[in-house]
C-alpha cells in the first residue's frame, strides 16, 4: 500500500501529512520543507512507499488544519488509520474527547484509561502520531507545567493561547 504525502503552512510550523487510503496515519511537524520532508524520508525508510500526492482525505485533512488555526474549527472530523499498541490508541482515543480549549494531567489521562502507569501515559502521548487531531498538546503536569511535546513546548504553548482565545471569543460572542 503506498501512502500519500502534503506540506501545510501553518501559523506556527510545517506540517507534512501522510494517509493511506483509509484515512491519516501521520502529521509531521517542522521548521520548513525540507526538515519535514527529511522527517518523512526517516519515519518511511525501508518501510512504505510515500509518494507527494494530494488526495481527497490530504485535502480535507489541509481544509480543517487551516479552519483550526483560523479559529474556526474546535474538532477535526477525519478518517484515521492509526498504528499503535492497543494501550497507545486507548490513550489517543482519549485526548481526542479531551474537549477544545480545556486541558487535563498526565494522572488525569491515565485515570481516563484506568491505568495507574502515568509515565507509560506520557509516552503514549509522545508517540502520539497525529498532532492536532489527536491534541497530545492539551496535556499538563500536575504542577500545571508544560510537559513535554514533540514539536517543542513554545509550538504547545501557542496551541494552547490559541485555544484560550478562540474561546474567549467564542463565549464574547454568545
Amino acid at each position: 500500500m503506498t501512502l500519500s504525502f502534503i506540506l501545510v503552512e501553518t501559523p506556527v510550523n510545517v506540517l507534512g501529512i501522510v494517509a493511506s487510503e483509509k484515512g491519516l496515519r501521520m502529521i509531521l511537524p517542522g521548521r520548513d520543507a525540507g526538515d519535514v520532508r527529511m522527517q518523512r524520508d526517516y519515519q518511511f525508510s525501508g518501510q512504505q512507499a510515500v509518494e507527494d500526492r494530494e488526495t481527497s482525505i490530504l485535502a480535507e485533512a489541509r481544509t480543517q488544519i487551516l479552519e483550526y488555526f483560523a479559529g474556526a474549527r474546535t474538532q477535526f472530523d477525519l478518517p484515521l488509520d492509526e498504528e499503535g499498541t492497543p494501550f497507545q490508541l486507548r490513550v489517543w482515543k482519549a485526548l481526542r474527547a479531551i474537549p477544545y480549549g480545556r486541558t487535563t494531567t498526565y494522572t488525569g489521562l491515565a485515570k481516563a484509561v484506568d491505568s495507574v502507569a502515568v509515565r507509560a501515559v506520557g509516552s503514549a502521548c509522545g508517540a502520539n502520531p497525529l498532532l492536532l487531531v489527536t491534541p497530545c498538546h492539551r496535556v499538563l503536569h500536575k504542577d500545571g507545567g508544560l510537559g513535554g511535546f514533540s514539536s517543542g513546548l513554545w509550538v504547545k504553548s501557542r496551541l494552547l493561547n490559541l485555544e484560550e482565545r478562540c474561546m474567549g471569543a467564542m463565549k464574547a460572542a454568545a
